[in-house]
């Protein structure tokens, strides 16, 4: 991503992002509220009002596609808002996606993943609680044979053992080769799954740090994080 600009309407919300994600890698995305964090990820998959600069995917200029084609390259979105169609079961939420590449998870795979799906199958997707949510709105890229996955704070409001076990999910993701990005408030689940932290203020990005040297820099992130 290179001096990537975008735009509601009149409101200008990035202004000249640049980071870059290596295939395999898990980036996280860090700021408070209002930041940019969450429209980076949308501005990926074309889902501003509109964007400038560049967005290289695999080789390929992808700013000016529009957002079905880009999703058929392998990209996954999992947005805060979750999307649970309620007037669904679990297991037909997971099924609604359409596949868009090889390679994705069979049914069986993400149940062996989230247990907690599979004995909550046939129930309506608004029935269940808000870990399961999360674990669904997960679930459901990965049968789409998605290869990179852009996460949008998925702890938040969750009790510290869904939290956990999505930290393990994602471990596992990433020791599969997948590659992440991930928006996320809290610092404490982010630090140890991540290889580069970008943290953003205002649509920029004022800093990038490395896991080396997390420890040096962690009274300037909590002030700038507001924690």
């Amino acid at each position: 991503m290179t001096d990537l600009h975008a735009f509601y309407g009149e409101s200008h919300i990035l202004h000249g992002v640049d980071l870059h994600v290596n295939r395999g890698e898990l980036v996280t995305l860090l700021g408070r509220n209002g930041s940019g964090r969450s429209t980076t990820l949308k501005a990926i998959l074309g889902l501003v009002g509109r964007r400038t600069g560049s967005i290289m995917f695999n080789g390929t200029e992808i700013n000016a596609m529009a957002p079905h084609r880009i999703v058929r390259l392998g990209v996954g979105f999992c947005p805060e808002e979750r999307g649970i169609f309620a007037g669904l079961s679990t297991e037909e939420n997971l099924m609604l996606p359409p596949v868009v590449a090889s390679g994705g998870m069979t049914l069986e795979e993400i149940y062996g993943i989230f247990p907690n799906l599979y004995e909550r199958r046939n129930s309506p997707g608004t029935r269940l609680s808000g870990g399961e949510q999360q674990m669904l709105a997960m679930a459901r890229i990965l049968r789409t044979g998605a290869r990179v996955l852009l996460l949008d704070e998925i702890t938040e409001g969750l009790a510290p053992v869904i939290v956990k076990k999505l930290g393990e999910v994602i471990r596992l993701l990433k020791s599969r080769g997948y590659t992440i990005v991930l928006v996320e408030q809290n610092f404490r689940f982010a630090a140890p799954l991540a290889d580069r932290h970008y943290v953003l203020e205002h649509g920029h990005v004022i800093m990038t740090v490395q896991p080396h040297e997390l420890a040096a820099k962690t009274d300037e992130l909590h002030e700038l994080l507001g924690v």
